[in-house]
């Protein structure tokens, strides 16, 4: 047998290529058909593959003419999806499986599962995994699923990395997730056979482990059928039949298939590599790409039984205990495109390409000298989805009700398939997941986004080669960039910015004294023939951040905050998602949609919650309430009835958008919901000498008393008209200009030229993102999330409880509040001089009470600040008093930090400034 060290000889004879030299040309794409002979870890799967095709032979049992729920896909999530909608008491679900249950990637997957990912709804979603393929399977069926506790091994090369693992440990504390920090010697101790000379450390989790997929689907399967589900296999579907409601919208109708159809309602995706393909049957866009995904299997080790799994991050591979050998394998930075998906691959494998796959050698040898003589049984390359963001497609797609997604898994099905499996599954049954979803739910992304080829390309391309680098807390794309510009992204661009990228836009980050860094075209990090890019600005600068430290612009940041609260600020947030929602139901609509009370006299402007029916928080946003008598064309469109003006933040306006339809949708409101966001343009001017410079540029007056807070008005500016609103993200004085594209320019540089006297600076993101926790403002999806109630987060006041207007989530907040509040958002300030980015364990009284969601540094009042949940550990209702009472500490990366809690934002807390009151 060949061993792992000849591999790594041939491949560097192999078309010059050598280790020193780099990546080089690799093959971009590959067309070709799977072979089926392979010796892989799961003979048994394989055998049964040989005779007559198994579709051939027809379905493993008769269809039925209806069903509840139709799950397409018989891998981990499929069999998961079906598992979990039993348990919620769904009867006649059923799941069609083209060949047999785990054909095409489950079947070859590695089966790892690691307990601790730098995302606390990842550790959680984890975690039931665990529970499921460890305990709750075995005890329903008296069958082993293959679960194998052998532990988990992280290791760090370097000092960034092992600060990253400090992180995940801290996490896992608020989890209850054992894991340990070891020395180079110690993880000797527990690896004899592992080189720890160019160690800084190693991450010890003991109960992480390896699952079988072909065990865990069948017991999955077992368990579903016997809660009433059906398996049928053999059976590959054909077609979605889609139907038209009365007020014109698409549902799902009934599945096709070679041997008949099915009606249902529900239609659950989870076709993996060729979801796309089951998507384009709908009408659905499904925004994944294949890719070759490759290890091999050594010979016997000797000493190699029982050691945990162990994941060299730096090298870029993983060490997978095979009984008494090793699966090796990796994310390298040239993988090869699967470009034409065959529908007839089911149980085959792609001829391994050294050449790619080598790189993963040298590595490997290096961490485990003994591989360097070890013969290689067999090799395993077949295909897996991957997508734009490394994340997963879930919920129902915003082209037809429902459709669910539960596809784009990234390798990690397995891993993730228990956690996404319930929560899919709640999806179906309740109208939405328990758990905060929105990282993984298809409409995180815009529509222009998820068929266009090249982001999707490029994007999935980086994420892919980038899955083991460190996530640094600033780290930005370099793929996908420039998709869409706001109306300065040129000005900006030559006075400095460094813009960051969310769903596609371009937005300010902050402002280099240094001059422009443009981002360029994607290089693909020199793979696929393409030059790497020389003297890269953008990269360079992003490199700089690749820290757990504080920054080192973080000087250049503080300078634009103190000028925010000393002066002014001008800010571009064109990136802003902007709807109308106008027409003769639209008052009945905004009253159910938004928790504040939105309908007050035109010219108001509210800033509001809109909630799901558990209380949860799906939104927050400002709603400005429009005169119909003052209609302006190149403002707003024209409207009959009520109308509204829609302000939310640019990162998450899919999400907004597609909540709102599907809210219309069901209380069939006749009213329309228009997408101005690539219309209009935003600039907003906030400080205490902004009343100053915008009254030079604005044609009204800006008096408290002629414009208050939370109003807005029709102006002009530069010749321009605009709305002008008057509200602050910073806690200061300031106004919103929103005015079509092509008066942006012009405005701009009429406020920068008036401001220019004043103080005014250009400010970005990473700016607001500090002024705004220091003011105790919210940030959805950080510290206010689809599973978190505004009663929790201290928005209260933004909920309409006190009138009788019934409002989507109302009745669920009046039984929290009678209950008494489980959790509460808090925040906290350091003393000390350190920096925190969210993930640290929240102590109180000696006792881990919750973790950070989201902290900064705030420059006005110089400490860090910390906003998190806790909770009371005994279960007890969590009361202004219990907060108060408490002694806090912030645990970063293992060691904790004194913190003082407060019930009132540390900065302005009587909201003064906002007022003008300086």
């Amino acid at each position: 047998m060949a061993s792992l060290s000849r591999a790594l000889r041939v491949a560097a004879a192999h078309r010059g290529w050598s280790p020193s030299q780099g990546l080089g040309l690799r093959p971009l794409t590959s067309t070709a058909g799977p072979t089926t002979k392979k010796s892989v870890p799961y003979q048994r799967t394989l055998k049964e593959e040989q005779g007559p095709s198994a579709v051939a032979r027809g379905p493993s049992q008769p269809l039925p003419s209806t069903a509840s729920v139709v799950v397409i896909g018989g891998g981990s999530v499929g069999c998961q999806t079906l598992y979990h909608l039993a348990k919620l008491g769904v009867s006649g679900a059923v799941l069609l499986e083209r060949e047999r249950l785990t054909s095409g990637t489950t079947w070859h997957t590695a089966g790892l599962l690691w307990q601790l990912w730098p995302s606390d709804v990842e550790v959680e979603l984890l975690a039931h995994t665990r529970r499921v393929v460890s305990r709750d399977l075995e005890e329903e069926t008296g069958l082993h699923t293959g679960w194998i506790q052998n532990g988990g091994l992280f290791i760090a090369s370097n000092r960034e990395r092992l600060d990253e693992y400090k992180r995940l440990l801290s996490l896992g504390k608020a989890y209850g997730v054992e894991s340990h920090v070891l020395s180079p010697a110690e993880t000797k101790a527990l690896y004899p056979l592992m080189n720890v000379d160019d160690l800084y450390g190693t991450l010890y989790v003991p109960h992480d482990g390896t699952m079988d997929p072909a065990g865990t689907c069948t017991t999955l399967a077992r368990a579903a059928t016997a809660r009433g589900a059906q398996v049928i296999e053999n059976c590959p579907v054909t077609g979605i039949r889609v139907r038209t409601d009365d007020f014109g919208v698409r549902r799902v109708a009934a599945v096709e298939t070679e041997h008949g159809s099915i009606q249902t309602p529900f239609v659950v995706n989870c076709a993996g590599v060729w979801a796309g393909a089951v998507g384009r049957m709908a009408g659905v866009r499904v925004p994944l790409v294949a890719m070759h995904h490759a290890y091999v299997v050594t010979e016997r080790i000797e000493g190699i039984q029982n050691m945990p799994n162990v994941r060299d991050h730096d090298a870029s591979v993983y060490l997978r205990l095979q009984g008494d050998a090793l699966s090796v394998g990796g994310y390298e930075a040239n993988p090869i495109f699967w470009e034409e998906v065959s529908d007839k691959f089911a149980f085959g494998l792609f001829d391994l390409d050294w050449d790619v796959f080598s790189q993963h050698i040298e590595g490997a040898i290096n961490r485990v000298p003994v591989l360097e003589k070890t013969g290689i049984k067999s090799t395993v390359c077949g295909p897996e989805s991957f997508t734009p963001d490394h994340k997963p497609l879930m919920g129902e797609a915003p082209e037809l009700r429902g459709f669910f997604l539960g596809c784009g898994f990234n390798s990690a099905g397995m891993m993730l398939g228990g956690g996404c499996g319930q929560e899919l599954a709640h999806w179906i049954v309740h109208g939405r997941p328990e758990k905060d979803m929105y990282g993984y739910d298809i409409r995180r992304f815009h529509p222009s986004l998820t068929d266009h080829h090249r982001w999707i390309r490029e994007r999935s391309h980086e994420a892919y080669a980038k899955n083991y680098s460190v996530v640094f807390p600033h780290d930005e794309p370099l793929a996908g960039r420039n998709m869409c510009k706001g109306p300065l992204h040129e000005e900006l661009l030559g006075r400095g910015c460094v813009f960051q990228e969310r769903q596609g836009w371009e937005r300010p980050g902050w402002f280099s004294p240094r001059g422009a860094a443009p981002v360029l075209d994607y290089d693909y990090y020199g793979a696929y023939g393409h030059q790497v890019h020389k003297d890269y600005v953008y990269n360079r600068l992003l490199g700089d951040e690749y820290t757990f430290d504080f920054p080192p612009h973080q000087d250049v940041i503080r300078k634009e905050c103190l000028a925010c609260r000393g002066a002014a600020a001008v800010f571009d947030m064109s990136y802003f998602g902007k709807f109308y929602l106008v027409g003769s139901d639209a008052r009945k609509a905004a009253d159910w949609l938004f928790s504040a009370d939105v309908s007050r006299p035109p010219g108001s402007t509210v800033y509001t919650c809109m909630l799901n029916h558990r209380g949860g928080t799906e939104s927050d946003l400002t709603v400005s309430r429009l005169d119909p008598g003052l209609q302006a064309p190149t403002l707003a469109p024209t409207f009959e009835g009520d109308g509204y003006y829609l302000a939310v933040g640019g990162a998450v306006a899919q999400h907004n958008w597609s909540h709102i339809t599907s809210v219309l949708q069901d209380q069939r409101f006749r009213c329309q919901l228009i997408d101005s966001s690539e219309d209009l343009g935003m600039i907003s001017v906030q400080g205490p000498a902004s009343r100053a410079i915008l009254q030079e540029v604005l044609d009204v007056d800006l008096s408290n008393e002629a414009f208050p807070f939370s109003t807005h008005k029709l102006v002009r500016a530069a010749g321009h008209l605009v709305r002008a609103i008057r509200l602050s993200f910073v806690g200061e004085l300031g106004w919103e200009l929103h005015m079509p594209r092509a008066a942006c320019v012009p405005v701009y540089k009429a406020i920068m030229a008036v401001g220019a006297k004043l103080g005014l600076v250009n400010a970005g993101y990473r700016a607001i993102d500090s002024l705004s926790i220091e003011k105790g403002y919210r940030h959805w999806h950080m510290d206010l999330r689809p599973d978190d109630s505004p009663l929790e987060a201290g928005l209260a006041f933004t909920c309409k409880l006190k009138s009788a207007v019934p409002f989507l989530g109302r009745e669920a907040l009046e039984q929290h509040r009678a209950s008494g509040l489980r959790r509460r958002l808090v925040c906290f300030t350091v003393g000390e001089k350190v920096p925190m980015f969210g993930l640290e364990a929240i102590w109180r009284n000696g006792c881990v009470v919750g973790h950070v969601r989201r902290a900064d540094f705030g420059f006005t009042i110089n400490k860090t600040i910390a906003y998190g949940y806790i909770r009371d550990p005994s279960g007890g209702p969590v009361s202004l008093d219990f907060v108060k009472s408490g002694d806090y500490a912030l645990e970063r990366m293992g060691l904790t930090y004194a913190a003082e809690a407060h019930v009132k934002s540390p900065f302005d807390p009587d909201n003064k400034r906002v007022k003008g009151i300086y």
